[in-house]
């Protein structure tokens, strides 16, 4: 299961096609999106899948996951957005949360969030 490269070579894999669908699939479940007619004076931001294998705690690929991005770098500040924000954490901030735990030996559980993004709202329209 080599991670594709272009989309051409994702769909001659039935696993990655399985992947990007199930991607679809949240979009979907999540109500996340609306197909429109583009309007005319409206500029429209791309998408680019990314591929990667999943692996488990010996290196063993068990799976795939197939991501949809927004080309964001094709848009410019004044024109196609106003404000940027991305609900990432900051190293520092998790650094100072590890040490924190480390003194209070505390456990730590870690899990996935796999559509988390797909949970806020947004108050203009964008196309893609």
């Amino acid at each position: 299961m080599i991670e594709p490269k272009r989309i051409k070579e994702a769909l001659q894999d039935a696993d990655w096609v399985k992947a990007m669908k199930e991607e679809l699939d949240e979009f979907q479940c999540n109500n996340v999106w609306d197909f429109v007619p583009k309007p005319e004076e409206v500029s429209v931001v791309g998408t680019t899948w990314v591929y990667r294998n999943k692996s488990d705690e010996d290196g063993f690929i068990i799976g795939n996951k197939a991501r949809l991005f927004f080309k964001d770098y094709s848009q410019q500040e004044g024109i196609d957005y106003d404000e940027t924000f991305e609900p990432a954490g900051r190293i520092k901030a998790i650094r100072i949360f590890l040490e924190f735990i480390a003194h209070k030996n505390f456990k730590v559980n870690q899990m996935d969030v796999q559509c988390a993004f797909l949970n806020d709202e947004i108050h203009r329209d964008v196309y893609f």
